[in-house]
């Protein structure tokens, strides 16, 4: 397959919470660059080889989702890191387990997950392959 992907975008409310939460609490390292579009510096949040870049809901750039809205998304992050070691994470910054551990089907064979909220109210997964 020659697909991959490369990145997604989140649509938020208050882009300060999404980086506190994205970052100081899933890891992930905040990054800003300048739009080759229209040279306005923008925010994204990387992990691995991809990353999230954040548009404000008062002001998304172009182009943009057809109807761009905060708490749409529904996204799984597959972990190195346990399920139960997250669980003391999120309990530790006060973040109610929506669900599980519970065993799903994911991309590639069975998931150990968890479910969580971010600041927005999109649904986050996080799980383990071969736990």
């Amino acid at each position: 397959m020659s697909l991959f992907i490369d990145h997604v975008v989140i649509t938020v409310t208050d882009i300060n919470k999404s980086i506190h939460f994205y970052s100081n609490i899933l890891g992930m390292e905040l990054q800003e660059f300048l739009s080759t579009t229209d040279n306005v510096k923008r925010k994204s949040l990387k992990f691995g080889i991809q990353k999230i870049n954040l548009h404000e809901a008062s002001k998304p750039f172009k182009p943009h989702a057809y109807k761009p809205l905060p708490g749409t998304m529904d996204i799984c992050f597959l972990s190195e890191k346990n399920v139960n070691d997250w669980i003391k994470i999120f309990d530790k910054f006060d973040i109610k387990i929506e669900d599980g551990p519970v065993i799903k089907t994911g991309a590639n064979g069975t998931i150990k997950s968890i479910y969580v909220r971010d600041p927005d109210k999109n649904l986050i997964e996080i799980s383990n392959q071969n736990y």
